[in-house]
């Protein structure tokens, strides 16, 4: 939502004052819904969920209030009827393939979207941040004896994760309505994609989505929107049965433990 709302922003100023960078105006805002959200995030993080590790159901309890604090910010500001952001003109038309009639703005948020899941692997793998937050995640007390400093990198990973939904809010702003219940229709979506492909494994992540995604639109033809999604809800349900860990289950001595 609040990279949606970023992505508004930046092409109403746009519009007023630089109409030229009205082309560029969502390859401005990434960057920017990055740093508004992360910033929320490191915010909420060091002011409310720090206080609450290990114990999920006041955490899920404390994230549902912050959410409807910010949905009411959002309609304070903004106002609650729907936002226009337009499309720049390189994801406007559409493209035949295979019988299919295929939109250049979706075609794009693909591209983006793998962009961020390679950039987001990258720096899981090769950068001295991601070492520590394998490591945090892992062994917590192992990482913190080898003077990791383990509050700053919950901060940090709270901030990225939030930062890296702004991003899909700017993606999202192209193909879905902008207003301050935007992320809630996501939200079961997002969870069933994460206990399906493993907690913490991002090619579990891609791979979870991409099945869920395709298997919802291959039933929606014959089992409706609604009933399509609580077939998978069924299935995920019998396969965490099978496999609690998921596609990818996370290595690591402590979390084995």
């Amino acid at each position: 939502m609040l990279g949606a709302y970023t992505t508004f922003v930046v092409q109403e100023y746009a519009r007023t004052h630089a109409p030229g960078l009205f082309n560029y105006s969502l390859l401005i805002a990434v960057p920017l819904a990055f740093l508004v959200a992360g910033a929320v995030g490191v915010l909420i993080e060091r002011t409310i969920i720090r206080f609450l590790y290990g114990r999920p159901l006041e955490t899920l309890l404390a994230t549902f209030g912050v959410s409807l604090v910010l949905q009411q910010a959002v309609r304070t500001i903004f106002g609650a009827n729907n936002r226009e952001v337009g499309a720049p003109s390189f994801m406007s038309g559409s493209f035949q393939l295979a019988g299919l009639e295929i939109t250049y703005g979706r075609m794009w948020i693909i591209v983006f979207a793998l962009v961020v899941f390679a950039a987001l692997q990258a720096l899981l793998r090769f950068t001295s941040f991601g070492l520590r937050m394998r490591a945090v995640t892992q062994n917590r007390r192992m990482a913190s004896s080898m003077g990791i400093d383990t509050n700053r990198i919950d901060a940090l990973a709270f901030g990225l994760g939030s930062g890296i939904a702004g991003m899909a809010g700017v993606a999202l702003s192209q193909i879905d309505n902008v207003s301050p219940n935007l992320g809630q229709s996501y939200i079961i979506d997002s969870f069933m994609v994460v206990v399906f492909g493993g907690v913490g494994n991002l090619w579990g992540t891609l791979l979870g989505a991409a099945t869920l995604g395709v298997a919802n639109k291959f039933l929606e033809p014959f089992a409706g929107a609604v009933l399509g999604k609580i077939a998978l809800l069924v299935f995920i349900i019998l396969f965490i049965q099978k496999r609690p860990r998921g596609l990818f289950a996370l290595k690591g001595r402590a979390v084995e433990a």
